[in-house]
């Protein structure tokens, strides 16, 4: 358990804006910061972190809550777990109880997947730096491609002995379990049982997530012998999903964002490259294609990437294949291409880190006119080949979700491909209209098996089916104006009353007071209302953040929601066009008595139609007449609210 000290420490100590932006590139907008989701993927940020309230909330999936919360949503983390996260990062001391490596693995299956792949990470490079096959052979392997030893130590490089089981024994030895080392894919068990190491031989790349937190590792050999493979990879396993991982983001992400660019490679040994260079802000898709998780990933950091491709032409045709996703993603796409027979890795050792790092700098060229002048040097003269490359060209460009940008291509490519700009354009409409038409064929066959369905069956949880009432009779919940006085006491709660006939009262008292004879049907609002009520009752004005941060996940995501707007009004209105917009906070009483009375209106209006309905369905005349005078003295009393709302919102 970790004290209540410590746990108030490290939320006093954590700041969103830093522990979202380690995960989250992020941009300012009128008072608060935004970015693309980490949980969904969007192209237009609708992901929106407020320092002041130490919250974050996205207007696209709905997540929402503070920094410990952030932690435990985006890593999978309990509790415990994302506190010692946020200590470690602002380097709290946490004091607990010393575990043993059993007691660990007994509490938590995932971490121990972790526990036993830094075991294993610690044992390669134990191996490397100080065995005597390890400094003989995986260091002089290094050395000879010209490796140094601080960029081998900055990605923990590593050394896994050629001995059949020299990893598991020693983990055996070191109490971790052989389940583990099975489902991290580290050892293998034979049909006889016997488990042996899947990494014999190799030097080791140690693959980190997005917090650095060893999740697999990538395997070269040092054979020659061309019935091995060369690079041997983890295999998926509950911590380790390959399509999502970038090799090198941990130590990248960082760079990515300063330089508002990120490099894109094939292997491992071209990460240590390019940073040997001085070149941070590089990552590897390790070893597989790139997938749409990976590209989204880059997203989140930065919307430009620059691919460092292989020299080789076979290598080159197959990344072109996958580049157009990159494209379908908003994101702005570059090439660097190296001499024939070259990639990054090998022509940085060749030139060296200055020339390297110059040679980028002046040879990124736009995807687009990049994939151009490769295919038409391709086709040649050929007329029919060039028709399908000029097809295979504008495919690309239609992927382009900004028209402004792929107007531009058609443009350039106009002059390149020496065809009129206006046959251009007719393709690419052409080839829009027809993914469009697609798109909207898909939605209607997923949507054609609720067709056949009662129409009861496609009402929602909420819903309530009004049976004998007119259209224009329909009741709605009160759920707006309910949530809208929630808003306010988390707003507003705090300040003080400052209109007649409001003497030194809080506002929360004060609409806690002129509500005390509405019922809210709103379970969660009435859940906050009534505690407010009982925090007042008790001489405690309760805060905004014991909402936000409240146990409860179901309270904390409404008063996130409530506390939070995907909307800031712009500077400009007034600075630029002299226009004048008034806020809410102008003339607090017309906002906190609006909310009151339409909310009391709201009910009022329910409370009438149901007496039309009882009238109706009445056949005592007696009855009938005394539901009559209840109607008209609550219509009045509907008339005066609505003269009151009429006053005071237009002063």
């Amino acid at each position: 358990m970790i004290n209540r000290e410590t746990i108030d420490k490290i939320m006093e100590t954590a700041r969103i804006e830093e522990v979202v932006g380690d995960f989250v590139h992020l941009k300012k907008r009128g008072t608060s910061l935004i970015g693309n989701c980490p949980f969904h993927g969007e192209k237009t940020p609708s992901f929106h972190v407020s320092v002041s309230k130490g919250i974050y909330k996205c207007f696209g999936c709905g997540k929402g809550g503070d920094s410990v919360r952030f932690i435990m949503e985006h890593e999978k983390y309990s509790y415990p777990e994302a506190l010692k996260f946020l200590a470690t990062k602002y380097n709290i001391e946490v004091e607990e109880t010393v575990e043993t490596v059993q007691d660990v693995e007994a509490q938590n299956a995932k971490e121990s997947l972790y526990i036993v792949s830094q075991f294993a990470a610690n044992f390669f490079e134990n191996q490397l730096w100080n065995s005597q096959d390890g400094k003989a052979i995986g260091v002089s392997y290094f050395k000879e491609r010209g490796f140094r030893e601080d960029i081998l130590k900055k990605f923990n490089v590593g050394y896994s002995p050629d001995i059949w089981d020299a990893l598991t024994q020693d983990a055996i030895t070191n109490k971790h379990a052989e389940e583990y080392l099975e489902k991290t894919g580290l050892s293998i068990r034979n049909d006889k049982g016997k488990l042996y190491d899947r990494f014999r031989g190799r030097v080791m790349f140690p693959i980190h997530n997005f917090t650095g937190r060893v999740i697999g590792f990538g395997g070269r050999t040092l054979k020659t012998d061309k019935n091995v493979p060369k690079y041997v990879n983890s295999p998926e396993s509950d911590i380790y999903h390959k399509s999502n991982v970038l090799y090198g983001l941990f130590h990248a992400k960082k760079a990515i964002r300063d330089q508002d660019n990120c490099y894109l490679v094939e292997g491992y040994a071209d990460v240590l490259s390019v940073h040997q260079a001085h070149i941070e802000n590089v990552v590897a898709s390790s070893g597989t294609s790139l997938t749409i998780e990976q590209i989204r990933l880059i997203g989140r950091f930065t919307q430009n990437v620059t691919i460092l491709y292989d020299g080789d032409a076979a290598g080159i045709k197959a990344s072109l294949r996958g580049l157009d996703m990159i494209l379908e993603e908003g994101l702005n796409v570059k090439v660097v291409s190296f001499p024939t027979g070259d990639d990054p890795d090998s022509y940085m050792h060749k030139v060296g880190a200055g020339a390297f790092k110059t040679y980028i700098e002046e040879n990124r060229k736009d995807f687009i006119l990049y994939k151009a002048n490769i295919l038409l040097a391709e086709a040649g003269t050929d007329p029919i080949k060039r028709a399908g490359i000029i097809r295979d060209i504008v495919e690309s460009i239609a992927k382009i979700p900004d028209n402004i940008k792929a107007s531009v291509f058609i443009r350039e490519c106009s002059s390149l491909l020496q065809i009129e700009e206006r046959v251009l354009l007719s393709e690419l409409n052409t080839m829009r209209s027809a993914k469009l038409k697609k798109s909207v064929q898909q939605n209607r066959a997923s949507q054609s098996q609720y067709q056949d369905m009662p129409p009861e069956n496609l009402l929602d949880d909420q819903a309530t089916p009004n049976i004998g009432l007119a259209p224009e009779q329909k009741i709605d919940s009160d759920d707006l104006q309910e949530q809208e006085i929630v808003r306010l006491l988390l707003a507003f709660g705090h300040e003080l009353a400052s209109w007649e006939k409001v003497d030194n009262m809080y506002i929360g008292s004060f609409i806690i007071q002129n509500l005390s004879d509405v019922i809210f049907e709103n379970k969660l609002c009435k859940k906050i209302i009534d505690h407010y009520r009982i925090e007042i009752e008790n001489g405690h004005l309760p805060t905004a953040n014991q909402f936000i941060k409240n146990q409860d996940h179901d309270i904390a995501d409404l008063a996130i929601t409530l506390s939070t707007s995907p909307y800031t009004l712009s500077e400009n209105w007034y600075n630029k066009h002299n226009i004048y917009v008034r806020d809410e906070t102008v003339n607090l009483k017309a906002t906190i008595l609006g909310g009151i009375f339409h909310l009391k209106k709201r009910k009022v209006d329910r409370m009438l139609l149901n007496l039309l309905k009882e009238i109706k369905v009445e056949h005592d005349a007696v009855n009938q007449e005394i539901l009559m005078q209840r109607y008209a003295h609550i219509k009045s009393v509907e008339k005066e609210i609505s003269k009151f709302l009429g006053s005071v919102i237009l002063k």
